[in-house]
């Protein structure tokens, strides 16, 4: 299938700490997408960095910083059909308050701050880019699942 894509996705400390690993990861999979890597990693302060470079300029951004750095976080490839746009639609908005019912943070989220997930925005690259700061190439796995057959025409 041509139109498969993959997207980075993180479930937050705040996630974590809440036991909610299984629950994201399960929605994903209920969607029909595959997970073909997942790491449970303590991230530092230079990868954090590295990974919200593009908010750099925030005033947020060492508030954003020292919050991913603090706790263990799970980091996620996901593919499927417009993985991209299925996984940002899933989540809800980046608030909460904001996000409809039936999303992952109008579910689960707290607040702005403790959002439980992080998804790769809809800017092209921007999956590639995480993907590759997270992941090595012998860490995504290439598979075909089951039920393939039965989700895509």
């Amino acid at each position: 299938m041509s139109d498969r894509e993959r997207t980075f996705v993180m479930v937050k400390p705040d996630g974590v700490h809440r036991g909610l690993i299984g629950e994201v990861v399960s929605r994903f999979e209920d969607r029909g997408l595959k997970l073909v890597a997942g790491k449970f990693m303590q991230l530092d302060d230079d990868h954090a960095r590295e990974h919200y470079a593009d908010l750099s300029d925030e005033p947020f951004f060492e508030d954003l910083v020292e919050f991913i750095t603090s706790g263990p976080v799970f980091a996620m490839v996901w593919e499927g059909k417009d993985a991209v746009a299925q996984v940002r639609s899933m989540m809800g908005e980046t608030d909460p308050a904001e996000s409809p019912p039936g999303s992952i943070r109008g579910d689960l989220g707290i607040d702005l701050g403790r959002n439980v997930i992080h998804g790769s925005d809809t800017e092209p690259g921007s999956a590639e880019r995480e993907i590759d700061l997270f992941f090595d190439d012998e860490e995504l796995i290439d598979y075909e699942r089951n039920d393939e057959t039965w989700l895509y025409e």
